[in-house]
């Protein structure tokens, strides 16, 4: 199978993959008998049937849907929400029920998500009028809550529409668009079990809720002014004030505004003025990460961005994700925004209340058309989703609030996704693809749901149940207790709107993550999975494969099976265990986390392995003025081994080029040196900027030893080059040459050994644009086949699909509990 298509062979390159927002109807693993037995039929062939639809098939229409294609066909009975699906009872004559089936497989409404058809037939009993029953519970569930929705262009049209009763209303919606996943309590998916159950419809919305034909029809978040939320501006002292008008006031006056959206709060401020921008840094102690921006509309984005057909097609679907893009040259944007960057987090209104700070209004001062919309919380700590949380938490940040009164009961921070060597690329999954499930291999019918921990930081939960995983939304770091209440409700979340609890859990061995201990403290069999054997275990979960499998897993770090720090490694497993083939030359790292935020220090410890301490005193010198002292601390710490923990981090490995190339030499995100080293790839690739003859420089030398990949003599080389004069273009054009072409032979040579031909590709270096080509395509031309992810994120953000598949394969097995996760 090629790597982009999906297991039932239907492409998922970015534009089939998002033109639903990962909700699209789908025919793949549908079953239905059809009904073909002369049992229950009448004597003019008549036939009576019951049929269970299990899927994404409530709160996107598929009641109102069945209805109207029921009655068309002269089709009698009648159709329910039950907590195990959709059930349709239809009788008529046989060709026409059978019409009826081929609807409900092959043309769902757009939101719905068809993953079974059960049909059972029944004895003719001479129904004639077709009709829409109320929901009933009681059952085990089997339906899926589908994801927030973007606002679809008929509300919009009624949103701006002055004849409208909607007029200007922020939380206008129907049944193809609104709040989902956030809003909902429990199973069925009706408004008692939802939040906006504190709100009794009005006389005009019920109409529109109990008539079939209406758009509206059974639309859980229906609203209007009268009935519905309300948004209100409040200033620092707690005087409310008309939120249109004031709000525009604010971006004009340079304040930053928490705004308070779908999934949680965002700090908003105007993305022109780079006075807002820095004073929302410093607040935010946030000195150099990159901000999202929000977009009035598709032409606003393209006179600062390049974009695809695929990207808009992201830009535009119902998930609504940030997207990553590449500026234009000469984008009159704040270098603020992103600095050291040639990338942009877009993002394009996606509720009503969003469309109208853009929107015009008579008397109103003139509303911007490119806004921050960063995620409103605190460095580590969880996106702030309640009115008295962000008077709490962000009063220090923001100098006014944009609040609403509708509860957000689920937090759902926004999706962030790339389109990379043309296709959809996650770097974070959360809003408007959260609980959308997809499939994975299971060991046996009828095993227990699993669940993974995650990882300690970009945490997101997973629940496996029947077959197919789920994803809960971006938790974020766990180190605090904040951090923790969070990942406690997501898991609680999950479990109650799958009414799941699990039987299995997978968690991150390492002894220092809060969450892993969190994780044995839950009941069921627990089960230790190695950080890179879970990494390698998503990508095989998600491409439907089993194994065994080669596995490129370069990372920052993670907890070794000894007991070091690791993150360069070639593995060879499948979803009960693993071998590590190779790893990258263990680095001392002088102060631990200390050379974590000080790339320079790395690369400082790796000249030290290569030259010795006078050498790299002497190369610091130069490479790092003013850092001499330090640097002789460091080295004094090296020679000694007094706390320079050792690690194989492929990303310890690009801070220190990054570093000896003048690019990054303190890191303040995660990555960053990495990132911008990587702005630095040749102009005439669609991820870089440097000079096109880089492309044309050989890689730096390396060496294969047995199971080490020793990349020391690269890094060496380039410390060379720079001291006689280098840019950084050239260095970084070599650099990610050297890792690809190193990688990819190490790999080759496992896999040529193992017999095996597939090769998976992740850890969260694997978001570095020239690895997700390049690598892939030196592995095709030596005759193995790549693996990628297509659900979640290279990075720690898919590290629970992992764990979680990895723990039911365990628990499948006839052996023991795994005590060390995987064979070193």
């Amino acid at each position: 199978m090629e790597p982009g298509e999906r297991a039932t062979g239907q492409p998922e390159g970015p534009a089939s993959a998002v033109a639903s927002g990962g909700v699209a109807a789908s025919t793949g693993g549908t079953q239905a008998r059809g009904v073909r037995g002369n049992r229950g039929r009448d004597g003019e062939g008549r036939v009576r049937c019951r049929i269970l639809v299990e899927g994404t098939v409530q709160g996107v229409g598929f009641r109102p849907f069945v209805y109207r294609v029921a009655r068309s066909l002269g089709l009698g009975g009648s159709v329910r929400n039950t907590a195990a699906g959709v059930i349709v009872e239809a009788e008529g004559p046989h060709a026409q029920v059978q019409a009826l089936l081929r609807a409900l497989r092959e043309n769902p409404p757009p939101l719905a998500r068809v993953e079974r058809l059960h049909t059972q037939e029944l004895p003719v009993v001479g129904l004639a009028a077709f009709e829409i029953l109320d929901s009933r519970g009681g059952e085990a569930p089997r339906v899926l809550v589908p994801p927030d929705v973007a606002l679809c262009p008929d509300c919009r049209r009624e949103l701006l529409d002055p004849a409208d009763r909607r007029y200007r209303y922020a939380f206008t919606n129907c049944t193809n668009c609104g709040p989902r996943f956030t809003i909902v309590r429990g199973l069925p998916y009706d408004r008692p079990l939802t939040t906006m159950a504190a709100f009794p419809m009005c006389e005009a919305c019920a109409r529109e809720y109990h008539d079939p034909a209406d758009r509206r029809f059974h639309a859980q978040p229906v609203a209007c002014p009268r009935c519905g939320p309300r948004a209100w501006f409040e200033d620092a002292s707690g005087r409310r004030d008309d939120w249109g008008r004031a709000f525009r006031e604010a971006m004009q006056a340079g304040l930053i505004v928490a705004l308070r959206g779908l999934g949680g709060f965002h700090l908003a401020c105007d993305a022109h003025n780079a006075r807002a921008l820095h004073t929302l840094r410093e607040r935010k102690r946030r000195p150099h990460r990159p901000l999202a921006v929000m977009a009035r509309d598709l032409d606003t984005v393209r006179r600062f961005c390049r974009v695809s057909d695929a990207e808009v097609a992201l830009l535009q679907s119902p998930a609504a994700p940030i997207v990553l893009l590449e500026r234009l040259l000469g984008a009159d944007l704040p270098g603020e925004l992103a600095p050291g960057l040639r990338t942009l987090g877009v993002m394009l209104p996606y509720t009503p209340l969003h469309f109208l700070l853009f929107a015009q209004a008579e008397g109103e001062p003139e509303p911007p058309d490119l806004l921050v919309m960063t995620s409103g919380n605190h460095s580590s700590l969880p996106i702030v989703h309640t009115n008295e949380d962000a008077r709490r938490q962000l009063g220090g940040i923001a100098d006014a609030f944009l609040f609403h009164d509708r509860p957000i009961e689920n937090r759902a921070d926004d999706s962030v996704v790339r389109v990379l060597a043309d296709r959809l690329h996650f770097l974070r999954r959360s809003r408007g693809y959260v609980p959308v499930p997809f499939p994975v291999p299971v060991p046996t019918a009828g095993h227990p749901v699993a669940l993974g921990a995650g990882g300690e930081t970009k945490n997101a939960c997973c629940l496996v149940k029947e077959g197919q995983a789920f994803m809960g939304p971006h938790g974020g770091e766990m180190e605090t207790l904040e951090g923790l209440a969070f990942f406690h409700h997501n898991l609680e979340a999950m479990g109650r709107i799958l009414e799941a609890r699990p039987g299995v859990v997978g968690y991150d061995p390492h002894p220092g993550y809060r969450v892993s201990r969190t994780a044995l403290e839950l009941p069921g069999r627990h089960e230790p999975v190695q950080h890179h054997h879970a990494h390698l275990a998503a990508v095989l979960a998600e491409n439907g494969r089993q194994g065994p499998a080669v596995g490129i897993i370069l990372d920052g770090t993670g907890y070794g099976s000894d007991g070091h720090l690791w993150g360069g490694e070639v593995l060879l497993g499948d979803l009960t265990s693993f071998q590590r083939i190779a790893h990258l030359r263990y680095v001392p790292l002088p102060g631990g986390e200390r050379a974590i935020r000080l790339p320079w220090l790395t690369a400082l410890a790796v000249l030290w392995l290569d030259g010795g301490r006078e050498a790299a005193l002497a190369a610091a010198g130069r490479l790092f003025p003013g850092r001499e002292r330090e640097a002789g601390v460091a080295l004094q710490l090296l020679q000694a081994g007094i706390n320079c923990p050792l690690s194989s981090g492929a990303g310890r490995y690009f801070d220190a080029v990054s570093a000896i190339a003048g690019v990054c030499l303190e890191s303040t995100y995660e990555g960053e040196a990495a990132i911008e080293l990587g702005e630095f790839l040749p102009s005439e690739l669609p991820w870089g900027r440097g000079s096109p003859s880089h492309r044309l420089a050989g890689p730096y030398p390396f060496r294969l030893a047995g199971d080490e990949i020793d990349l020391v003599p690269a890094v060496a080389a380039a410390a060379r080059e720079r001291l006689e004069g280098a840019p950084a273009g050239p260095i970084s054009a070599r650099w990610h040459r050297t890792v690809a072409e190193a990688v990819v032979e190490a790999a080759g040579r496992a896999a040529l050994r193992s017999g095996v031909q597939a090769v998976a590709l992740s850890g969260g270096v694997f978001h570095n644009p020239y690895l997700v080509r390049e690598v892939p395509r030196l592995l095709r031309e030596r005759g193995f086949e790549p693996l990628l992810h297509r659900h979640v994120p290279p990075g720690d953000g898919g590290l629970a699909l992992g764990q979680a598949v990895v723990a039911l394969w365990r628990h499948g097995s006839s052996g023991p509990a795994h005590a060390g996760g995987g064979v070193s």
